[in-house]
């Protein structure tokens, strides 16, 4: 497994400990093998009531972007010859990432762990997945419906990471079909904290126009009111992925759109929650090619260079307020009811979302899982 310090990975690395006597190899990008240990009990350590199982649980250094994952060659024979199922969600979800950079991660850094996968392939027992964390947003900015069987490589992207990501899902695609590799492919989309508890440890898209609102920061907004944002739960992400790689592996490769799909929210009802959890005023919605021009330092429209400073800070997440593609999820949302797993709407738990990120000072101050759940009885450990 890959990214099993990441905000996704964890929570997935948590369901196989609790649901499974499987053994985990985590590569973790470290110094040495000790480090590597430290950071992944560090980050099990933030979401799980009890000490991780350590006789079920091997940290190794490795690195992602390096020739050969960096492991030495007895390392990456013995990985070959055990490993039967390999989750990779490692990635750069970076929106300002140059190019090249982010196709370092999250390109490159998959055609090794497909080389990897090959190699378990032919050794020892052979492999029985490959499973790969993808995004919603491999669609780019396609207009209309956009389900499993859709990818295009020549979309326009929002940024480098959309893109790279699109380049990846090709390659892995790619490779299942010409090695012949079983494959599953998930399309997260917006992923924020556990609908339950709020609890999160990573604070971008939706909580940085947030925070700056509940600051009054925000007077205009480029977007469309009916743009959507699909927004789903960590929780619900978590619980698919663990649930459809415990499902008999594809032939070939299966798609999996881990979206709200027809339950995903509008700017309109983003815009709303904020205004009645926070009593802000309502900020204006102008359309994107409006602001650009409006948003011009020379004009000077929008409260002087310190709006301008604020509007500049939260420009990486605006484009995801214009969205016109409808993620079509109903085959994943069939597949998922056959396990009691169904996506929740997001103004059922946007105020628990909102409560935690006030009490964990949007980031500054997070507190581990355990501690929200113990002031919380109804909700599971």
């Amino acid at each position: 497994m890959t990214g099993a310090t990441g905000f996704l990975g964890m929570q997935v690395l948590a369901r196989v400990l609790r649901d499974s006597d499987r053994h985990v190899v985590a590569l973790v990008r470290a110094d040495d093998d000790a480090a590597a240990a430290g950071r992944l009990r560090d980050a099990l350590a933030l979401i799980l009531s009890e000490p991780a199982p350590e006789d079920r649980l091997t940290a190794i250094a490795a690195d992602i972007e390096a020739p050969g994952l960096d492991l030495d060659g007895g390392t990456h024979d013995l990985l070959a010859e055990r490993v039967t199922t390999i989750l990779h969600c490692a990635a750069s979800i970076s929106f300002v990432l140059p190019l090249d950079e982010s196709r370092a991660i999250n390109v490159d850094g998959t055609r090794r762990m497909l080389d990897l996968a090959r190699r378990c392939a032919t050794s020892g027992d052979g492999l029985e997945r490959f499973s790969y964390v993808s995004t919603a947003y491999v669609a780019g900015r396609h207009r209309g419906a956009f389900g499993p069987g859709d990818l295009q490589c020549d979309q326009r992207f929002r940024n480098a990471y959309e893109q790279t990501k699109n380049e990846a899902e090709a390659l892995v695609r790619d490779a299942a079909t010409a090695w012949e590799l079983p494959t599953q492919v998930f399309r997260p989309s917006i992923v924020v904290g556990e609908r339950d508890t709020g609890w999160t440890n990573s604070f971008n898209v939706l909580y940085a126009p947030y925070r700056s609102y509940s600051m009054g920061q925000y007077t205009v907004l480029p977007g469309r009111l009916d743009g959507v944002v699909d927004v789903v739960p960590v929780d619900y992400v978590a619980d698919g992925i663990w649930a459809l790689m415990r499902e008999p592996a594809p032939a070939g490769v299966a798609t999996y759109m881990l979206t709200a799909g027809d339950l995903a929210p509008t700017l309109r009802e983003i815009r709303q929650i904020a205004v009645d959890y926070f009593a802000k005023g309502t900020p204006a919605i102008i359309h994107p090619t409006a602001f650009r021009v409006l948003a011009a330092p020379a004009l000077g429209l929008l409260g002087g260079s310190k709006a301008r400073t604020v509007l500049a800070r939260s420009k990486p997440y605006f484009p995801y307020f214009e969205v016109e593609t409808r993620y079509d999820a109903r085959s994943t949302q069939a597949a998922l009811q056959r396990h009691d797993i169904t996506p929740p709407r997001f103004g059922d738990y946007a105020d628990r979302l909102l409560d935690f990120a006030v009490q964990a000072r949007w980031g500054k101050a997070i507190p581990p899982r355990r501690e929200v759940v113990a002031d919380m009885p109804s909700v599971a450990a």
